[in-house]
């Protein structure tokens, strides 16, 4: 395996450690990250009537508020100062669709932020409307785009 493949959480001797950025510039990076939440016709219907309040709004606090803790939750992860976070949640056919971007200006990028606040929304959503039905699936949860950094820009096909 080239150096270009070498996992990069991983040393010589195969032991996982934190990557040091510290040489990386300083650019802005940005990363668009996707969940879907599978619900029935009847939760789907339920949505604007739920107690606890709008599911789809507790679902965008709950993934912005996550990624802000993405460091807590992965453990090679950078802590990073987000300059930017938003999650949007739509109702379409068969359920919810959660749109996450995340982005700032590091030396590493955001991907983890958008996966992270994509898939806290998504249980959220689950959380939220688990008492209408404990069948509810979360799938698909998927990097869509990057930008910025060494690597280069991502688009997922």
């Amino acid at each position: 395996m080239s150096k270009a493949e070498k996992l990069s959480h991983y040393d010589d001797a195969g032991q996982a450690h934190m990557v040091d950025v510290s040489d990386k510039a300083a650019t802005r990076r940005e990363a668009v990250a996707e969940a879907f939440v599978e619900l029935s016709d009847a939760v789907l219907a339920a949505l604007p009537n739920n107690p606890k309040g709008n599911p789809l709004e507790v679902a965008r606090f709950a993934g912005i508020q996550a990624a802000k803790q993405t460091a807590t939750l992965i453990p090679m992860c950078h802590p990073l100062a987000l300059t930017f976070v938003d999650v949007e949640a739509t109702v379409i056919a068969g359920g919810v669709r959660i749109r996450a971007t995340a982005a700032t200006s590091a030396g590493t990028g955001v991907e983890m932020e958008a996966m992270v606040a994509a898939s806290i929304a998504a249980l959220t959503v689950y959380d939220m409307t688990k008492a209408l039905d404990k069948g509810i699936r979360i799938r698909e949860v998927a990097l869509l785009s990057k930008s910025g950094g060494k690597s280069g820009d991502y688009k997922r096909g």
